[in-house]
This record gives structure tokens, C-alpha cells and sequence, in this order.
């Protein structure tokens, strides 16, 4: 793996870039911090921009270090969120993580990964250990942060377990002796707490990795489970060739960039296409795709749903497999939020209530705008582009 495509592409900031290059250089076995954030159970393609930089590390010889951030997540980081996140139960903290390492190791290498969880040094710590870590730093340096800069300027609340956060995440680099740290430019603030800590702590500071935020597929704010213009990286191929299909075309080059290893040559000459409009941007989605699912599945799976596309959506013929939704002979009608939900359709009814006010929901081709809609044996209905049922009535 070459140093400089590993320092350049899909890099936003690097803190200490000469000194990471030297490290790099010097043959020394690195080891590379992640945080798990388990307040969430997925990982989507914003996720993965950082995820592919550690797979390149571990093919140079380095090891990755992720920390189950089991503390942390029971206190919350906004991360520019500008609302206090909600407390999490151990449990829930848990089952988010073991579904997290399952989607975390499609793209990052299991057999070069150390697992950790923070509870390994914090469950031994005291009232005053927590004391003499809180005594090494102002609240005024973290009021800097521009998230409690905000809130604090709008009189919103800022818990107290809110600023301990990046105390608890800086400690973890002393904990595993990071070199080198990884994550978003939200991050940053937090990361250099870190090399502060360490610092402090007699270890030699990390270098700081910060990869560039992918802007989702509304195409205008960063990717997002809750703001819904996520791909997730578990979804079905032929869902998420589906939605990388459906990005906007000014989006096309920096997906390109940030999630695939198309050499920078063959990039500058799509981007000249697009430029003089010598190409379809179509066809130009559909090599992105297969990239994409290429990587999270195999050659296989990404060619089996571009011909899913190709017959469902170019040549509006209905996918061979499609979910049914069975009703008694006599039904004449159905409350099509409520079937939706039963077959995992969408998550709950307020947002099958969205979508039908937002015109994305058709019963036999004609959009609807009302929850109960009528219905027949072998009406099909379709959500979105990606999503379809069918109705089967008879006992």
C-alpha cells in the first residue's frame, strides 16, 4: 500500500502529518485507535470513509485497536449535535455493539483488530482517580468545543456528564497507548484532548486521522441514520445499489473518492466526462455501486443487483422476490400503515404516515394519500423505488 495514497486520498486533516509519515516510515508497528460508539447498532457508507483508512493501515503491517465505548455511551457525545444525548442502558449498550462489530468487520479485518471495552479500566476507576483526570483540564478549555460553545450561547442545557466525555475517550488513548486515532472532523476537539492526556501521562501524544464527513443522499447535509439519507453498510446489495443510484449526480466524484480505490488517474478522467458531458452519469452510479457492493459483499452479489436495477427499475418489471402481505378473502381495503410495519416495511407507522404525505407510496401505480387504502387479490404496492409488497387475499 503506498504511504502518500494512504496520507492523501479521502484525508481531511492530519495532526502531526510529518511526524505520522516518519512513524510510517520507520517500520514500527503501529497501533491504531477506533472508538465504537454503540448508541447506535449500524454503520453506514459515512462510517466506512473512516473504516477503509484502517483496512489500508492493517494491510501496511498495523494494528487496529477498537474501544467499545460502553462508558461513554451511557453519558452521550452530542458531536455537533447541539442537543444532549440520551443516557443508555448496559444492556442496550450491548446488543448495539455486538450488531456494530458484525457490520464494523465487512470492511475492517478481524484477525488484525484488538477488541477492548472501556469498562476494562473504568470499571477499577475511583471518585479519585475521576477527581485527579477532571483536575487537568478548565471547563473554559472545553467550552471551546464548538457544540458546548453553541449551546452555552443559547442558554441551552449542558449536562455535567456531557463534558466528562472527552476526558473518558482521552483516557482510553492512554489506556491501549494509541499512536495514531482515527474519526470524523467532528472529532477533532476530542482527539486532541487525547494527545493532551497522553502527553501529561509521560506517553509520546497520538496522531490524529480525520476523514471528510459524506454528505448523504439528500445532498446537503453529512450522512445520517436520523435525518434518513443514509446507505447502510448491512442493507441489501440491490437496496443499497438501489439508493447509491438515486445520490445526486454532484455527489457521483466524491463518493468515487472517499469510498472506493479507483486509481486518482481514472477519477480525474470521470470527472472530465462529467465535465463535458461526455458521459452518462448513470453509467458512471452504476460502476459506483458495484464498487461499493463489491467490497461489503463480493463480485457477485454487486452484479446480480445491477441486473435487479436494470429489470425493476429501467424496465419497470417487478423484482422476482416480493414480500406478501396475506388478508382475508373478503378484504376490501387495509390500513396501509399498519402492513407495512407487520412486514418490516418501515420502522413505524409515523413513518409510513411521512412517506405517504411525501407521495412516495403507490397502491397498483396511483399514489396515495390516505392510511386506508382499497385494495384487491394481488395488488402490489410500492414504497419508494426500492421497496414493494404484495397483497394475497383467501383463507
Amino acid at each position: 500500500m503506498d504511504i502518500d495514497f494512504v496520507l492523501k486520498r479521502a484525508v481531511a486533516e492530519i495532526i502531526v502529518r510529518e511526524e505520522l509519515e516518519k512513524l510510517l516510515k520507520s517500520g514500527k508497528k503501529l497501533r491504531l485507535k477506533e472508538g465504537l460508539d454503540p448508541s447506535s447498532s449500524d454503520i453506514h457508507l459515512g462510517h466506512m470513509v473512516g473504516l477503509r483508512k484502517l483496512r489500508q493501515f492493517q494491510e501496511m503491517g498495523h494494528q487496529v485497536v477498537l474501544i467499545v465505548g460502553d462508558w461513554t455511551a451511557q453519558i452521550g457525545d452530542p458531536s455537533g449535535a447541539s442537543v444532549t444525548r440520551p443516557m443508555l442502558s448496559a444492556e442496550q449498550v450491548k446488543a448495539n455493539a455486538q450488531t456494530y462489530m458484525e457490520q464494523f468487520f465487512k470492511i475492517v479485518d478481524k484477525d488484525k483488530t484488538e477488541v477492548r471495552w472501556q469498562s476494562e479500566w473504568f470499571d477499577k476507576f475511583t471518585l479519585a482517580d475521576l477527581v485527579r483526570l477532571t483536575s487537568k483540564f478548565t471547563v473554559a478549555q472545553f467550552l471551546a468545543r464548538d457544540d458546548f460553545n453553541k449551546r452555552f450561547k443559547a442558554e441551552k442545557p449542558i449536562a455535567i456528564t456531557e463534558l466528562l466525555y472527552p476526558l473518558l475517550q482521552a483516557y482510553d488513548s492512554v489506556a491501549v497507548q494509541s499512536n495514531v486515532e482515527f474519526g470524523g472532523t467532528d472529532q477533532k476537539f476530542n482527539f486532541l484532548v487525547g494527545r493532551e492526556l497522553q502527553s501529561m501521562m509521560g506517553q509520546r501524544p497520538q496522531q490524529c486521522f480525520m476523514t471528510p464527513l459524506l454528505v448523504g443522499t439528500d445532498g446537503t447535509q453529512k450522512m445520517s441514520k436520523s435525518l434518513g439519507n443514509y446507505i447502510g453498510v448491512a442493507e441489501p446489495p440491490h437496496e443499497i445499489y438501489g439508493k447509491v443510484m438515486s445520490i445526486k449526480d454532484s455527489l457521483i466524484m466524491d463518493y468515487f473518492e472517499l469510498l472506493t480505490d479507483v486509481p486518482d488517474k481514472e477519477l480525474a478522467e470521470f470527472r472530465q466526462a462529467l465535465d463535458n458531458d461526455r458521459v452518462n452519469p448513470m453509467e458512471l452510479k452504476k460502476r459506483l455501486a458495484r464498487e461499493i457492493i463489491t467490497q461489503l459483499y463480493d463480485e457477485k452479489a454487486a452484479s446480480e443487483a445491477g441486473e435487479h436495477f436494470t429489470s425493476v427499475h429501467q424496465k419497470k418489471e417487478l423484482p422476482e422476490e416480493i414480500t406478501e402481505y396475506r388478508v382475508p378473502a373478503a378484504t376490501s381495503s387495509i390500513d396501509i400503515t399498519l402492513a407495512l410495519v407487520e412486514k418490516n416495511l418501515v420502522r413505524s407507522r409515523s413513518e409510513a404516515t411521512r412517506l405517504i404525505k411525501q407521495k412516495a407510496v403507490e397502491v397498483d401505480g396511483e399514489k396515495i394519500t390516505t392510511h386506508v387504502v382499497p385494495v384487491r387479490n394481488g395488488s402490489i404496492v410500492k414504497i419508494g423505488k426500492l421497496r414493494w409488497m404484495k397483497v394475497v387475499s383467501g383463507d
